[in-house]
């Protein structure tokens, strides 16, 4: 009796699962972090070399040395040489009278901060090579730039922003004015070797221009 063969199974080819390809394109950071931090440390080391020359603060406040001054023209000499004496703590004063009218006005503080967060990431940090895009529509620099510039002038002219910027730079500038019209400048040393383009915004200027080359790399 012949012994009857065991059925023979199919056997299929196993079919390799293709595995997640790798993109092709990378995803890149949202703005040019090199870039970026190589701005912030800058502002931050022109800030604090700019405090490190401040005046003490007992020698502003040093109400022995306060007086009436004669007439207007001797109120204004004493308003240039106090600025000339205490330009980076006055610049103080205004930068903490603008910063409590911020803080005291929460709506302009924020619509404040999205537009410097938008120019930021937006605009002077984002690569080039990385197109804006907002609900599936690509934007050219030269339409991000337009749009930038729209929403600054709704939030600077069209909210409280612009309105609680001046008056707290009118309320600081009062302020210094009235302090360098009072306080007496003969007991001041100032030094007369120190360059006369230094003024007000100095070291805010020259934060800005050490930082336009981080600028220009981020762009290229």
């Amino acid at each position: 009796m012949a012994s009857t063969a065991p059925p023979v199974l199919p056997i299929s080819n196993p079919q390799t699962v293709p595995s997640a390809a790798p993109s092709s394109v990378e995803s890149q950071p949202p703005i040019a972090t090199p870039a970026f931090h190589n701005f912030v440390n800058q502002i931050t080391d022109t800030v604090k070399n700019g405090l490190s020359k401040r005046r003490p603060w007992t020698e502003l406040a040093d109400r022995s040395a306060l007086s009436k001054p004669e007439s207007i023209s001797d109120a204004a000499v004493r308003i240039r040489k106090n600025y000339s004496y205490f330009k980076v703590n006055y610049l103080t004063v205004a930068t903490a009278i603008v910063g409590f009218s911020l803080v005291t006005h929460p709506v302009s503080l924020v619509f404040l901060l999205c537009l410097l967060a938008s120019w930021l990431f937006l605009y002077m940090f984002r690569p080039t090579d990385q197109p804006l895009v907002v609900f599936g529509r690509t934007f050219s620099d030269r339409e991000t730039l337009g749009c930038l510039i729209l929403f600054s002038i709704f939030v600077v002219f069209l909210t409280d922003v612009g309105s609680v910027l001046v008056s707290a730079m009118m309320v600081g500038v009062a302020l210094i004015c009235a302090h360098g019209a009072f306080r007496a400048p003969e007991d001041l040393f100032l030094d007369e070797q120190e360059p006369a383009a230094t003024g007000f915004l100095s070291f805010l200027g020259g934060a800005a221009s050490n930082a336009a080359p981080a600028i220009v790399a981020a762009r290229v």
